[in-house]
């Protein structure tokens, strides 16, 4: 079992039957695009893009097996497994390893807000203890806008003196790059072998020259492959055009509810509307919506041309 491999991931989203339960071989499907003409180096199922909170714990547990069935490679794939309850986060964890895929993003737990360092160490430390597997590797969850529970960088150099390399990295989703930094000097970032990434791909190369690992994005369900091309754009102009078009891109993206707006973009592009069913309490984008992303996209496309 290997560390999850560096680069541009896509929080992929989910795909739901008319039941509302989860879409697994269509999921797969959609992953396999991504790892190959989506551009993606990775994927992130069942995280907030992937509407991870509102599938059903069955559906998430037979995920990791059914990813194996289909080959998916192990180092190319970080499960969520957070939930509020430690046990369930356990258990999502344990399948995910016991089907192959030892990287596991772990959001705090996310129902009693700002918790106690003491407690979200009491959180993840429970975790690394239960599954007692020296292969497994968390990758921690700071995304305090929607769980209200911020992860210290005081919590993850304790989790890291405490547990070495199973504490692997960090997803920064504040949106704010001054916290990715602070991230990356408390740990070392890559140089100590501790992967940071941020969420959004408009921070690609700032955080690449302090030592981020890549990005972990929702926006990358549809964009990676401009993201590729900036990321292996020679510094100079060329890097400069990619990079600006990766940000109007990202901007544009912005403008809708992400997984309502991904969902409809893949709609599209595979002629599929059941991509557009969405777990309550989120809903669809409206007509008026979907009509200014086609506008903003086809904006985009004569950009680009």
């Amino acid at each position: 079992m290997k560390k999850a491999r560096r680069g541009i991931y896509a929080a992929a989203i989910s795909p739901f039957n008319e039941d509302g339960s989860l879409n697994s071989k269509k999921l797969i499907g959609y992953c396999q695009h991504l790892l190959s003409d989506g551009g993606c180096d990775g994927v992130a199922p069942t995280g907030t893009t992937g509407e991870g909170t509102s599938v059903a714990m069955a559906d998430r547990l037979r995920l990791p097996e059914a990813f194996a069935a289909a080959g998916i490679e192990t180092d190319r794939v970080l499960f969520g497994t957070g939930a509020p309850a430690s046990g369930d986060c356990v258990a999502l964890s344990r399948a995910a390893i016991d089907a192959g895929y030892n990287n596991v993003l772990v959001l705090p737990p996310y129902y009693y807000k700002s918790p106690s360092d003491e407690g979200l160490y009491a959180y993840f430390s429970n975790l690394v203890e239960k599954i007692a597997n020296d292969t497994l590797r968390v990758y921690l969850y700071h995304i305090p806008q929607v769980s209200a529970a911020p992860i210290s960088t005081s919590v993850v150099n304790r989790l890291r003196a405490a547990f070495g390399p199973v504490i692997a990295g960090l997803k920064d989703s504040s949106g704010d790059f001054e916290q990715t930094r602070a991230f990356v000097e408390a740990t070392g970032g890559i140089s100590d072998e501790f992967d940071v990434y941020p969420s959004s791909e408009s921070m690609l190369w700032e955080g690449l020259s302090i030592g981020t690992a890549g990005i972990i994005s929702g926006s990358t369900n549809a964009f990676a492959v401009n993201v590729q091309k900036a990321r292996k754009a020679p510094e100079g102009p060329e890097r400069d055009a990619a990079m600006e078009a990766v940000r109007n891109a990202r901007t544009m993206a912005s403008k809708y509810p992400l997984m309502a707006g991904m969902k409809t973009l893949e709609a599209w592009r595979s002629g599929d509307d059941s991509w557009l069913r969405m777990a309550p309490p989120l809903v669809p984008l409206t007509a008026e919506q979907k009509a200014g992303l086609r506008a903003d996209m086809d904006a985009l496309t004569s950009a680009a041309t």
